[in-house]
């Protein structure tokens, strides 16, 4: 289930989404990046691993994702999954986005005690409502204490790149905002996490993603690959790859879709997981 942030919060936060695992215990996932960071709480003392080695917390944050990442479910979990929007975490903790860049660290190592009781507070509650409730307002009180007097560069650009679907080159934003390319290119390091070029690459590529889920089936590859920004398939295949590790039929055929970034292989050795998004 995906749930936008209230309207106050928006700035910071993007939307919520509430997953909840059912069936085979043993669940192969991968995340890759959509140009956010994030914020998980693992329920029903549930064990996520990465790489099958190290242990996650029960709460944590993910920076910006350079390489997608493997994960295995050891057990039947709830997932709580807070996604920033792309320069969120910088805006709400005045934290440098590219010091968190492909990091996974304790929410308690960043928010202290009152992570740890927010966790305690999602436990025992079943009903979405009251899940919406107690993460409103533990990020209400962090706004609360933040005056956001961002600076107008940032959310015009990331607008701007959105809006024409990622293909904009780093001189068309210095046209754009009036601003240098190296002012840009650190506000993007610093808030972000990763270039202006980067950003937009993702974005481009989450845009093929959606046009690939919604194909018509007299639509081909090579249609959606041009609408897309793509010079043709070969092109289109090696980004791909790059983000999922996996080519585009593969990503139809062999996955379930639990979020924009986030999927799990149907063909693994111990079978279809159940993990599921009730509301896509």
């Amino acid at each position: 289930m995906q749930i936008f942030a209230p309207e106050v919060l928006s700035p910071y936060i993007k939307h919520y989404l509430f997953l909840e695992s059912g069936g085979d215990p043993h669940k192969k996932l991968r995340l890759f990046s959509d140009g956010n960071t994030g914020m998980v709480f693992l329920l029903n003392e549930g064990h996520l691993s990465i790489n099958d080695s190290q242990q996650l917390p029960s709460s944590f944050l993910y920076g910006q994702i350079s390489h997608f990442q493997d994960l295995a479910l050891l057990t039947q979990t709830s997932f709580v999954i807070i996604v920033f929007q792309p320069d969120g975490l910088y805006k709400l903790l005045g934290i440098t986005a590219h010091a968190l860049k492909d990091q996974i660290i304790a929410a308690q190592d960043i928010f202290g005690q009152s992570s740890t009781d927010l966790y305690q507070a999602l436990l025992p509650v079943q009903q979405t409502a009251e899940r919406l409730h107690a993460l409103n307002a533990f990020f209400y009180k962090l706004a609360a204490r933040r005056k956001l007097s961002e600076p107008a560069l940032l959310p015009m650009v990331l607008q701007h790149i959105t809006r024409h679907q990622g293909l904009v080159t780093v001189g068309q934003l210095v046209h754009y905002s009036g601003y240098t390319e190296r002012h840009i290119e650190r506000v993007f390091a610093e808030q972000v996490g990763m270039s202006p070029k980067k950003f937009g690459s993702i974005v481009q590529f989450h845009r093929f993603l959606k046009l690939l889920r919604n194909k018509p089936a007299d639509i081909s590859l090579t249609t959606i690959c041009h609408e897309s920004g793509y010079f043709d398939q070969s092109h289109l295949i090696r980004a791909f790859k790059k983000y999922t590790g996996i080519t585009p039929s593969e990503y139809l055929n062999r996955t379930n879709k639990l979020a924009i970034n986030f999927m799990e292989f149907k063909d693994i050795p111990t079978g279809m997981s159940g993990l599921y998004n009730s509301i896509s």
